[in-house]
C-alpha cells in the first residue's frame, strides 16, 4: 500500500499539504504541477488500497481519472474548492468540497485539522487573492499589522511562482518549493531564515514592475483588460498581477491576456471583489477554461476567439 499526494502548485495546493503533512506525517509520492495544470489525477499511478490525497485541484476536470480509480478500488480523500459538479457516491472517496467564493483549500485543511497550522492556512488564503477571508481567520493569531502583511507578502509570492506556460517559466518547481517550506511549522520561520525565500521576492518585485508598466487595451470603472508579452516575465506574473488589480479596484473586473508562442493568449479573469461570482462560468465557455466563482482562466485562448472572449466578459460583468 502506498501514498500519493496530489496538489496544485500555487499557495492554496502548497499550505494545504503543508498543514496536513505537519499534522499527519507520512511517506509519500508528490505529484503537482504548474498552477494551471489542473488534470493532474491523469498523472498518478495507484493501486487498489493505495490512498490519494488530492489538494485545490477541480473534482469535475478529474473526474474520469477519480471515477477510474474509484472503480478500481483506491481511496481517495479530497479537498476543494473549484467547481466540483456531482460529487461521486463512494465509500473509498472522503471528500471535503466547498465552492463558496469566500473560502480556500487552505482553509478547508485548517477546518479538517482544527486550527492546528492556522498561519499556514491564513498565508494561503492570502496567496489566493482572499484577503478578508485571510485576516477573520488571523484573528485568533493576534498578529500585528507588519506580521499580517508578511503573510500577505508569503503567501502572494508562494502563487506567483505557480503561473507559468511549463515548469521552466517558474523561479523553483513547485514540489521543491514545498520541499523547501516542509522543515518549517512556522511561516515566520521560513520567511526569516530560508534564503530561497528572498529569491521569490526579488523575482517577484522584478516581474510586477514590468507588468505595471504593460498594455491597458479596455479600461472602465467597472472592466479592465490588460495585455502581457510572451516572455517569462510575464506567464510568471500574470495571476497575481490580476489579483493586485483586483484588490485595487474593487467593483472592477479583471482580464489579463498573456500572449503565448501558439498565436493565442492564456487568460486570467478576476471577478470585482464586491461581487465574487461569475468568473467560472466565463471561462467554462471556451474550450480550456474553468476555475472558481472569483477567479478563473483559460488555458489557451485562440486569436481568432479573441473578439468574442471580450463580448463574453462585458457582458458577464455588466456595469
Amino acid at each position: 500500500m502506498k501514498f500519493i499526494d496530489v496538489f496544485n502548485g500555487d499557495a492554496d495546493g502548497i499550505c494545504a499539504l503543508h498543514q496536513l503533512r505537519l499534522c499527519k506525517p507520512l511517506v509519500s509520492t508528490l505529484v503537482t504541477g504548474v498552477k494551471r495544470d489542473i488534470t493532474l489525477l491523469k498523472k498518478v499511478e495507484a493501486a487498489r488500497d493505495d490512498t490519494i490525497t488530492v489538494l485545490d485541484i477541480s473534482l469535475e476536470r478529474n473526474r474520469e481519472a477519480l471515477l477510474a480509480f474509484l472503480d478500481k478500488g483506491t481511496n481517495v480523500v479530497y479537498f476543494d474548492h473549484h467547481f466540483a459538479g456531482e460529487i461521486p457516491d463512494d465509500d473509498r472517496l472522503e471528500a471535503y468540497i466547498n465552492m463558496d467564493a469566500n473560502i480556500c483549500t487552505s482553509l478547508l485543511v485548517n477546518q479538517y485539522l482544527n486550527n492546528k497550522h492556522l498561519a499556514w492556512a491564513v498565508t494561503g488564503a492570502f496567496g489566493d487573492n482572499l484577503f478578508v477571508a485571510a485576516e477573520q481567520a488571523a484573528k485568533p493569531l493576534d498578529l500585528s499589522a507588519e506580521e499580517l502583511e508578511q503573510l500577505k507578502l508569503l503567501g502572494t509570492c508562494l502563487n506567483y511562482n505557480g503561473y507559468g506556460a511549463s515548469i521552466d517559466d517558474l523561479i523553483f518547481p513547485p514540489q521543491d518549493l514545498y520541499n523547501k517550506i516542509k522543515p518549517y511549522a512556522n511561516p515566520f520561520d521560513f520567511i526569516n531564515y530560508e534564503p530561497a525565500y528572498q529569491l521569490l521576492v526579488n523575482g517577484y518585485h522584478e516581474d510586477m514592475a514590468n507588468a505595471a508598466a504593460s498594455e491597458r487595451v479596455y479600461e472602465t470603472a467597472h472592466h479592465a483588460v490588460v495585455i502581457l508579452e510572451n516572455e517569462k516575465w510575464a506567464r510568471r506574473v500574470s495571476g497575481v498581477f490580476a489579483n493586485q488589480l483586483a484588490q485595487e479596484n474593487p467593483d472592477r473586473a479583471h482580464a489579463m491576456l498573456t500572449r503565448n508562442e501558439n498565436g493565442g493568449f492564456v487568460v486570467s479573469v478576476r471577478a470585482p471583489l464586491s461581487n465574487k461570482t461569475g468568473a467560472d462560468e466565463l471561462c467554462r465557455q471556451f474550450h480550456s477554461g474553468g476555475g472558481r466563482k472569483a477567479a478563473a482562466g483559460i488555458n489557451h485562448l485562440p486569436e481568432a476567439e479573441y473578439d468574442q472572449f471580450m463580448a463574453t466578459f462585458l457582458s458577464a460583468f455588466i456595469d
